[in-house]
């Protein structure tokens, strides 16, 4: 570390050293000084990667700020981009609070800032600019032709959390943003990407100098002493029958008082948060509002008081503000039930533990949460807890396994061993993108010829995949519906439908949306759902249980009132990416039947449990197991991606020779066939699958238009925002080069084992 006196330290504005002064900072970190060192030393972008808390932000703003103070540009300065608006909330302040005495304004521009504050940025561009990718996108299409008085004299450009972007569409977003404006600028601005979690550092590396001719200094951080604090624990069966003695589904009397018990899983979640600054993570919306709700039941129960917030994407934009305020400001426990939407770098002041629900999906998301807890010099505490239905009789054999409490195993271990990482996919063929940037460029240009839209287009580092012939198939299609209509002199404009969609503020999203319904209390927006229960009906939503009153199906408004009772959800699930080296983990972990020392007394029972199963069945060596009858199951070890792509070839290559009758599992653990003849074996099943696999496969031919819409949704998980707009030859060719190797699979299967009953 380097004593404030430090050369680097000298350099920094006056401005700068009285805030380090005030603040009682004794020393600058070493991320600090060596992003000085690269920012005053170097014409290079720069990449920070350090663990959450650990002063990147000010890492990147300390040097920036001084070489806008020592060069004035005559425009914007710095533009700082965010995934989310509240971390731009939260920087803004920050920000405002280091500049309160320089002459150097800063400004954030998203859906939920005033126009008067935007007015005042627009008549005198100048400062820094914090903005989403979303309302970037907007500038570049409305705001066009004031672009070179606003960013003109760029010399920054700072993308916070630059792993939420690497390998979706917003990060190409982001990148084909920046190419975009760099036509309206006299500068060549300089990159400066923060992580708290990236793995090989390569990717980040050119994702980051994407489109430009800078290469990338990521200086190499001593990792820091930061003590982590982990367990793992695990119950049977979260509920309980309720108190009285009536069946199951008889209905109460008066419902308003029928209580559900607490099992002995939210107890112990009960006190794990008691007395705690405490984050409890699910991985989906409903789990976070069911635990809070079942929290607060506690708390009511014990006449304790009620300290309980929900954070998700679907509560409203206050309720969310007010619990983080909360959290940040409160001197005694507080507890947030909360989804990925509090993984990211918003500071919310000292978090004693975090609590995870099940598994996260990623060992990324393992660290995001992790790192939530333990700053200004704590341990980082995270106590995982998972559940399972007990099971009853004898059950097949892969519902015997705690998938769950495999996976926060191998997630834990992955990083403890290897420190490893997921890293983004980088596709060759991202067409909601094309045809997103096609329709946004367009209208920023106003009327383009084909080449020159090409020219434009295609020119950009995301699409350098792209033939031409595959853009003039997607040109063609959107002419042909009128998304872009042909000129008598030969050029293009928008068409009537592409106005619909591109006039439309949501196009500047290009996430999926949900088709949502506003949930409102006596004026008060609570937040959306995507099923509006009817009239008379309960739903729990910000924690707390509602009465619908009234469904307004055009306005999409739902109208409720606060009640006590019964605790209901209504967000669809789905499925959440797994990465191949998680469940080949996994079985690693079943083979070698290690103890470890996070697992507490429900968990350690649960894995000996596990692997006296696994000794007596050998299910960590057995790829494909016959279970009786005609029933076969196969045990891939692999993540979502290459699951549904095994699903697709043992139904197109096997399901006839075999009279195959039904096709199941659970998504990525396990697939269970129903054969409908002959003897199902794993051996036959296997032999005739490894056979047909190993032949040459036409996956153009094979590919229907049914199987490419399904495949993009089960590997994407949510359909593409814009794919419905592309012509389904290039959604297969996306299928084929962005998600399937046959070579990889079929050397796997090659591998596979086999085990008769």
């Amino acid at each position: 570390m380097n004593k404030i006196g430090d050369d680097y330290f000298n350099l920094l504005a006056p401005f700068i050293k009285d805030f380090i002064y005030r603040n009682n900072w004794i020393e600058l970190r070493e991320v600090q000084t060596e992003a000085c060192r690269i920012v005053f030393n170097t014409d290079s972008h720069l990449l920070l990667n350090t663990g959450t808390a650990s002063g990147k932000t000010e890492a990147a703003f300390l040097p920036v700020l001084t070489e806008l103070t020592n060069d004035p540009p005559m425009s914007v300065g710095v533009l700082y981009i965010a995934p989310l608006k509240s971390l731009i909330n939260d920087q803004f302040y920050r920000l405002n609070d280091l500049l309160n005495e320089a002459d150097i304004p800063v400004w954030h521009w998203h859906g939920d800032v005033s126009v008067s504050h935007k007015q005042k940025l627009l008549r005198n561009p100048q400062g820094v600019l914090q903005i989403t990718p979303e309302s970037l996108e907007s500038m570049l299409i409305n705001k066009n032709r004031d672009l070179v008085r606003i960013f003109g004299d760029l010399r920054y450009i700072i993308i916070d959390e630059v792993h939420s972007f690497m390998g979706t569409d917003r990060g190409i977003q982001v990148i084909c943003q920046l190419e975009r404006l760099q036509r309206y600028l006299r500068t060549s601005p300089r990159r400066i990407g923060l992580s708290a979690t990236l793995g090989d550092y390569t990717k980040a590396e050119q994702w980051l100098s994407s489109g430009s001719d800078r290469t990338v200094v990521t200086p190499r951080i001593n990792a820091s002493s930061q003590k982590i604090r982990l367990a793992v624990e695990h119950f049977y069966d979260p509920t309980e029958p309720p108190k009285d003695n009536k069946e199951p589904n008889e209905k109460q009397e008066n419902p308003d008082e029928e209580q559900e018990r607490s099992s002995a899983y939210w107890e112990y979640i009960y006190e794990k948060s008691l007395h705690k600054k405490c984050i409890i993570f699910t991985n989906m919306r409903n789990q976070a509002e069911y635990s809070i709700a079942m929290l607060r039941q506690i708390a009511e129960l014990r006449n304790s008081p009620d300290i309980y917030h929900v954070h998700h994407g679907s509560i409203s934009a206050s309720l969310r503000e007010t619990a983080e305020s909360e959290m940040k400001e409160a001197t005694g426990p507080l507890v947030i039930g909360a989804t990925l939407s509090l993984e990211m770098g918003i500071d919310i002041g000292e978090l004693e533990r975090i609590i995870q629900l099940d598994a996260p999906n990623s060992v990324s998301s393992f660290l995001q949460r992790l790192g939530r807890s333990g700053r200004r010099g704590n341990a980082s505490e995270m106590w995982f807890v998972c559940n399972e239905e007990k099971p009853s009789g004898l059950p097949l054999l892969p519902l015997r396994l705690p998938w769950k409490l495999l996976q926060d195993i191998a997630i834990i271990q992955l990083y403890i061993e290897e420190h490893w990482i997921e890293q983004p996919r980088s596709p060759k063929y991202p067409l909601s993108m094309l045809y997103h940037q096609t329709m946004s460029a367009l209208a920023e240009l106003g009327e383009a010829t084909p080449a020159l839209l090409a020219k434009r287009v295609l020119g950009m580092a995301a699409f350098k995949h792209i033939s031409h012939e595959d853009y003039r198939e997607l040109l063609q299609l959107l002419i042909k519906n009128d998304h872009i209509q042909l000129t008598e002199d030969g050029g293009m404009i928008i068409g009537l439908k592409g106005e619909k969609i591109v006039n439309n503020f949501k196009f500047y999203a290009v996430f999926p949306e949900e088709d949502d319904y506003t949930v409102i209390a006596e004026s008060n927006t609570i937040g959306k759902i995507e099923v509006p229960p009817p009239p008379g009906e309960r739903m729990t939503i910000a924690g707390r249980t509602w009465e619908v009153l009234e469904v307004d199906m055009k306005s999409k408004i739902v109208n409720v009132k606060r009640i006590k009772g019964k605790i209901k959800t209504f967000w669809q699930g789905g499925n959440l990416k797994i990465n191949d080296r998680i469940l080949e983990r996994m079985r690693v972990i079943l083979s070698a039947q290690k103890e470890y020392p996070y697992l507490q007394k429900g968990a350690k029972e649960r894995m000996d449990e596990v692997y006296f199963l696994a000794r007596n069945t050998g299910i960590d060596k057995y790829n494909v197991v016959s279970m009786g009858g005609k029933s076969v199951c196969i045990f891939p070890w692999m993540g979502n991606i290459d699951y549904y792509t095994i699903m697709l070839l043992i139904k197109k290559l096997c399901g006839y020779m075999l009279n195959m009758k039904s096709i199941g599992g659970q998504p990525p653990y396990f697939i269970t066939l129903k054969l409908g003849s002959g003897e199902a074996t794993s051996d036959n099943f296997y032999n005739e699958f490894r056979n047909a696999i190993n032949q040459p496969i036409n996956l153009d031919y094979m590919l229907s238009d049914e199987d490419v819409y399904e495949l993009k949704r089960l590997y994407e998980f949510k359909t593409p925002k814009f794919d419905e707009f592309v012509p389904v030859n290039l959604l297969r060719k996306a299928i084929i080069n962005d998600f399937i190797d046959l070579d990889r699979l079929r050397a796997a299967v090659n591998n596979w084992s086999c085990r008769n009953e």
